[in-house]
């Protein structure tokens, strides 16, 4: 029988360059592609925040005429003066730290405790309590009966009405309570064994475990907190220094709206109500509260990125 295997050194030189030759222009291809379309979403995901700094820092009679894009074409701190020229917006923003602060950590700690709680099969109330949890997420009792509960528990014009609210997520406690399920069992039947108790299991074991995903959680948080007015709004505007600084932007903002009628805006701007009408508009000042709003979460983000890349990633790899 005749030898049907096919001698390498026979396969014509030409085949073997474009194999060759493919093989090299692939990836190239690919990389190339890849790196213009990431350009294109970088200069996407920037152009928004950019366009808005160079509105925030333009005048405001200028921005009216449209046409800013990355650059102001007259440039002025007005907007800024007009946002900053009132003192209650300092006591509002260490409002607003302390609120962000405390619920964070709040949020993070008892709903991670309870989300350990849930996990443990042994616990015999585990389904029901969750059950609970999750209805939450689907049917809201309303705004009026949520306002007279915060009446009964004595919260309304108190600190204390924008923490405890937000103290337990339902969907923060389904999140974590996943992530419990992916440690091996053995972790924490080594610790009981060696005597720990279940705080000590939870603190010493669960937690630190959970590093990632309770980051992912803590930037949630933060920002929710951080970007809340409406409550402010709602149980404690009859209170000034318990106002929030989003709650002060937004009152800005609206009263900016009618800039020509706003004595308050002009004063801010430290011009007469004419020229204030000429430089600050509610387009400019809007900018201008974006960027105050948004700057302190730019800073806490990068600290935390890492984390929330790998949080994200929760449940995607099943090994």
């Amino acid at each position: 029988m005749a030898n049907q295997t096919v001698n390498p050194q026979r396969v014509p030189a030409a085949a073997v360059n474009r194999r060759l030759g493919k093989g090299r222009i692939e990836p190239v291809l690919f990389h190339t592609i890849n790196t213009i379309f990431m350009i294109f979403l970088v200069v996407v995901t920037l152009y928004p925040f950019l366009n808005t700094i160079a509105v925030s820092l333009n005048a405001g009679n200028d921005t009216i005429r449209g046409g800013i894009y990355l650059w102001p074409r007259q440039f002025t701190l007005q907007n800024y003066k007009a946002v900053f020229v009132s003192g209650t917006i300092y006591d509002a923003f260490w409002i607003s730290v302390a609120r962000t602060v405390l619920s964070t950590l709040l949020n993070i700690f008892l709903t991670t405790m309870l989300a350990y709680t849930l996990s443990r099969r042994e616990y015999v109330f585990r389904k029901p309590i969750t059950f609970i949890f999750v209805l939450t997420m689907y049917f809201n009792a309303g705004l009026i009966p949520g306002y007279f509960l915060m009446k009964d528990l004595h919260l309304i014009n108190t600190f204390w009405v924008y923490v405890v609210p937000s103290m337990i997520s339902a969907f923060n406690l389904i999140v974590i309570r996943t992530y419990i399920g992916t440690i091996p069992e053995s972790l924490i039947e080594s610790a009981r064994i060696d005597g720990a108790g279940e705080f000590k299991i939870f603190w010493r074991i669960i937690f630190p475990l959970c590093k990632p995903v309770l980051a992912t959680i803590a930037l949630f948080v933060a920002v929710g907190a951080w970007n809340s007015w409406f409550d402010a709004f709602l149980y404690t505007s009859s209170r000034q220094e318990l106002s929030t600084l989003q709650y002060e932007l937004m009152k800005l903002l609206s009263s900016s709206m009618n800039a020509n009628s706003n004595p308050a805006v002009a004063a801010g701007a430290g011009m007469t109500q004419e020229a204030a009408a000429a430089m600050v508009t509610p387009l400019s000042i809007r900018a201008a509260v974006t960027i105050v709003a948004s700057v302190p979460i730019l800073l806490v983000y990068p600290f935390m990125q890492k984390y929330f890349v790998v949080g994200l990633n929760v449940g995607s790899v099943k090994e």
